[in-house]
């Protein structure tokens, strides 16, 4: 059985390069970091400060302290999504029954006897 010829790839088909990739996962880890940082200094400075719904703003802080980490770590060891034919099962199973070797094709033997 033949395979398929695949055409030329295009250069949008061309998956990223490992290092480029590796670069963008680390740039992403960095942001959400400093969300998270941010997320902190204003915690502490809504405290100081008398601001309505005080309550409501420490809480979303503090679901942003918790929640951004696990995250970040989540996605920064996240790679590309796998290609589908990686996954796939074989559709076709090769039967070699009786048919697979003739008799004429059979390998020769060699008789000795001593």
């Amino acid at each position: 059985m033949r395979r398929q010829e695949r055409g030329p790839s295009l250069i949008t088909d061309a998956p990223r390069s490992p290092q480029d990739e590796f670069r963008s996962r680390q740039i992403r880890y960095v942001v959400m970091m400093l969300i998270r940082t941010f997320c902190l200094i204003a915690g502490a400075v809504l405290i100081s400060l008398d601001v309505p719904l005080l309550w409501l703003w420490l809480s979303l802080c503090a679901a942003g302290m918790v929640i951004l980490p696990w995250l970040a770590v989540i996605l920064a060891n996240d790679g590309p999504p796998k290609d589908r034919h990686r996954m796939r099962r074989p559709t076709h199973r090769i039967d070699p029954g009786p048919a697979a070797l003739p008799a004429q094709q059979a390998a020769p033997t060699i008789d000795h006897e001593p």
